[in-house]
């Protein structure tokens, strides 16, 4: 090692540089993971936080996060009279966009079936959960409402009376839960023209449908169990009518994680491994420019008596240096960065481990490409 730290000194300029771009090239690998364990963060977050047992959704859908639904409004009647089930909550979700103060505002509106969920569930940095249910919402942090603010959703005026922290869809926008009454009138309103044509078309119609497609509809129903209910049964029952499907908590988070995740799982898993090999072939490509330029003082090492694993640990040492200091260089910036990015970015310490374990691996690769041709190098050499 002391051998490797005194052959940088001798050229620190390209000792730096190559950290350097070494640190950058990790910090991608660390962004682009740590950015789709936060995409998959906020997919998940409201599932887990929900704690539902069951999701009633459309028949032959897999809504409501990874295919749209709708069932009646009065789905959550049917299904409380099922034997195991506990309780019920109605369940909206969609984005919307509106304007506030002048700026465009973009948000996912959530339902809170008051009052039997005021969202005593939703993490609050400011406020308190819904105590009305109607005219009251609780917004997250990073849509920049600020509490006790009156905001005007179409016609109606709904008041902040709460800040939730972390509270994002998967799209990275900031959830505005409100009752699921305030939910439903806010995503069924049409404009005049819309009624107006909705009329004239349900005079060449004896379908009631024509004046209101939408109406008295939901996305899902949230169902508790009971303790000793048997999770199968209720399923097998609900199932049973045709009109609704049932999927499972640990059903939700796996659709969202291999269809509506699955290809981005790739995309980034396959932008990871080119960033890794195009880091081995920079730092093998560094140790072996810097073992060419120092065959002359390799050959006079050997001719003066030094071992095989003292060269193999001077060019061994080069490599983990860079190694070292390009890691350290990629955590530093990653905690400085990235906090400042629009998206989450998660940075846990199983992904620090894994780059640590890549990181050994391409080093000791790396320097074995430059300990392979140092070893050909013979005594005589120094002559030349």
């Amino acid at each position: 090692m002391k051998l490797a730290i005194r052959d940088i000194l001798n050229a620190p300029a390209r000792f730096l540089l190559t950290a350097v771009g070494v640190g950058f090239l990790l910090m991608a690998v660390v962004g682009m993971t740590g950015l789709y364990r936060g995409i998959v963060d906020d997919a998940t977050l409201l599932i887990n936080a929900i704690s539902a047992d069951l999701w009633v959704v459309q028949g032959d859908r897999e809504g409501p996060f990874a295919e749209s639904s709708s069932v009646p409004a009065n789905m959550d009647r049917r299904v409380e009279g099922v034997p195991g089930v506990a309780s019920t909550r109605r369940f909206v979700q969609f984005s919307y966009q509106f304007e506030d103060d002048g700026r465009p505002l973009r948000v996912a509106v959530t339902s809170l079936d008051t009052p039997t969920d005021t969202g005593s569930w939703i993490p609050l940095i400011a406020g308190r959960h819904l105590g009305a249910s109607r005219f009251e919402a609780i917004a997250n942090e990073n849509t920049g409402l600020t509490l006790g603010e009156k905001v005007k959703l179409d016609k109606e005026v709904i008041t902040v009376v709460g800040i939730a922290k972390s509270m994002v869809d998967m799209s990275g926008d900031g959830m505005l839960f409100m009752s699921t009454a305030d939910a439903m009138e806010l995503a069924q309103r049409r404009t005049s023209e819309e009624v107006l044509l909705a009329r004239a078309a349900a005079a060449d119609s004896t379908s009631a449908t024509a004046v209101a497609p939408n109406a008295g509809k939901i996305a899902a129903v949230l169902v508790t169990l009971d303790p000793a209910a048997d999770e199968q049964t209720v399923v097998n029952r609900i199932s049973s009518w045709g009109d609704a499907e049932v999927v499972t908590n640990s059903q939700q988070r796996d659709m969202i994680l291999n269809k509506r995740l699955g290809k981005l799982r790739f995309q980034i898993l396959a932008f990871t491994i080119l960033i890794l090999v195009i880091t081995f072939l920079v730092v093998s490509l560094i140790i072996y420019t810097m073992t060419l330029e120092k065959l002359h003082e390799i050959a006079m090492l050997k001719l003066i008596g030094a071992r095989n694993s003292v060269i193999a640990g001077m060019i061994g040492g080069e490599a983990a240096l860079i190694g070292i200091v390009g890691y350290g260089l990629a955590i530093f910036g990653s905690l400085m960065i990235f906090p400042m990015f629009p998206r989450r970015i998660v940075i846990d310490a199983d992904t620090l481990v894994s780059l640590a374990g890549a990181l050994v691996v391409i080093c000791a690769a790396g320097s074995w490409i430059g300990i392979a041709r140092a070893l050909k190098v013979s005594p005589q050499e120094v002559l030349s």
